[in-house]
This record gives structure tokens, C-alpha cells and sequence, in this order.
């Protein structure tokens, strides 16, 4: 069947049942494995071992470069990336010749809904991706339910992520929202237009969270506690300060199925440090 990605302006001829699946972002080599289609996963990223197990996939790149030499022997029927800052990636495997499709970076829990259904369409198992789809709907209902406060009394939670050396908060357009929401807090940053911000410190002191939710990268440790002190917010204990990683189930970054692993995890913690 021919498949048209207009944001890479690529067409292609695509199987209806592709064998050899690379998926350079994590999030969707998740889901591959998550609706039970890992068999078809022959290429992933650095990074998706922190989310699956590879069995025979191969590393064919990271998330902003390709290794050529290993795409050319993979031969693949369909390559996987995000827009967003994938998108020179996808244009540089489109000149290649590459069979590429670029699924949009989701703004919410429902964007990674469609996303798997989409995923699971193009992988020829759309019924699978329907029932993981189910299934995580069916999850975050639960954990929503368990939250033992009302919405209304719901917590403000803060989030600062540091991408590396590079800090930044989130607005409305950021599934991270969701995550929170279905925690069962209130994220700041609610009301702006922006996936991510720039860092507003007077926002957050005129505000004044119950949580501060930090996350942070392994090879860029980050001290949150110490931070808060730094900047003076005296209102937060050290138990209403949560630091998230890049671990499976805490990682409030990740866009894969186990992101309800992760609102579960932080609803657990909310419910600790708020006690």
C-alpha cells in the first residue's frame, strides 16, 4: 500500500504486514512491544533498552542520528521518528532514500492514544494497537480513581525537567500534564500556550506548590532539594520535593505505555509526602 507522511513530504510502498520496523523513539518501540508486535522491531535506538527488552533489534541510532551502516544492512520496510526535534533526522533519512514516517509529538495522553493506533496501523496489527489503547485508558481511569483527595483539593505540582544542562517547565501542550493529572495533581503552567517554558521563578513562588517535581538525566545529576533551598522556597519540606528519572515507571518524560506505570508511581509518592 502506499503510504504518504506529508510533514517529510515522503511517499512510499509499504507492505501491509512490514517485517522490518525501525522505531528511533522510544516511546514507540514501547508500544510496538507493548501490543505484542516486538517481533517485527529489527532496528531501535540507544535509548529504548531503558524501556524493552531488544531481543534481536539492533541499535541503529539515538534519537538525533541514524547509523547508516546499519540502516543499509537492515534494509528496513518502515523507519519511526517524532517531529519535533526528530524532524532533521527524518529529512536527512528521506534524502537517503528511507522508507520514513514521522507520527506527531503528542500534546496529550490522547495524542499518545492516536499515536499507538496509527503505529499499529502502519505495523499491519491495528487491532492490537485498538486493545493497548483500551488498556491503558482502562489504567488511567483506575489510578485516577484511587486518588484519595477531591479534584478540587488536587495538589499544584511544579514540574522542572533538565533536558542535560537545559532546564524547563511545561504548559497546557504537554502530555506531562497529563501524567500529573492523572496522578491526581494540579500542574503549574496549566493556562499557557506552550509545550515547555523557560524557567519562572516568580511564577512558582506566587503560586506556591505542595510538590516540587524534578526530573533529571543520569549523566546530569541534579540536587532538587538543594535547589529549593537555594532559591529560597521555604514553604516546601524535603518530602514534598520528587525527583523522577530516566527508570522505567518514573520517567515523566516518556510517552510509552508505561507512562501509567510512571502516574501511578507519582500518585504513590504525592500520597507519601503529602501525609
Amino acid at each position: 500500500m502506499k503510504i504518504s507522511c506529508h510533514v517529510l513530504d515522503n511517499e512510499f510502498e509499504l507492505d501491509e504486514k512490514p517485517r522490518r520496523v525501525v522505531s528511533l523513539n522510544p516511546g514507540f518501540s514501547e508500544a510496538i512491544v507493548e501490543m505484542g508486535a516486538g517481533d517485527r522491531l529489527a532496528g531501535i535506538s540507544s535509548y529504548c533498552s531503558r524501556f524493552i527488552s531488544p531481543g534481536e533489534a539492533v541499535v541503529a541510532g539515538d534519537y538525533l542520528k541514524a547509523d547508516h551502516r546499519v540502516l543499509k544492512e537492515l534494509d528496513p520496510d518502515l523507519i519511526l521518528i517524532t517531529t519535533g526535534v526528530q524532524l532533521r533526522l527524518g529529512r536527512e533519512l528521506v534524502r537517503a532514500g528511507y522508507p520514513v514516517y514521522a507520527l506527531p509529538l503528542p500534546s496529550s495522553f490522547h495524542g499518545i492514544l492516536e499515536n499507538i493506533i496509527n503505529i499499529s496501523a502502519l505495523c499491519g496489527v491495528t487491532g492490537l494497537g485498538r486493545e493497548l489503547a483500551r488498556r491503558l485508558e482502562d489504567s488511567a481511569r483506575t489510578i485516577s480513581a484511587a486518588t484519595p483527595w477531591e479534584r478540587d483539593n488536587a495538589p499544584g505540582v511544579y514540574p522542572e525537567l533538565w533536558f542535560g544542562l537545559h532546564p524547563r517547565s511545561i504548559g497546557g501542550r504537554s502530555y506531562i500534564h497529563d501524567i500529573i493529572r492523572i496522578a491526581g495533581g494540579h500542574p503549574l503552567g496549566v493556562e499557557l500556550a506552550d509545550s515547555y517554558t523557560m524557567l519562572d521563578f516568580a511564577r512558582v513562588e506566587q503560586s506556591r506548590p505542595g510538590i516540587f517535581l524534578g526530573f533529571h538525566e543520569p549523566e546530569y545529576p541534579m540536587d532538587f532539594p538543594l535547589e529549593a533551598e537555594k532559591r529560597g522556597w521555604s514553604w516546601l519540606e524535603p518530602g514534598q520535593i520528587i525527583v523522577s528519572t530516566t527508570e522505567k515507571g518514573k520517567n515523566i518524560i516518556h510517552d510509552g505505555p508505561s507512562l501509567v506505570q510512571t502516574a501511578s508511581w507519582l500518585q504513590e509518592q504525592m500520597v507519601k509526602s503529602l501525609n
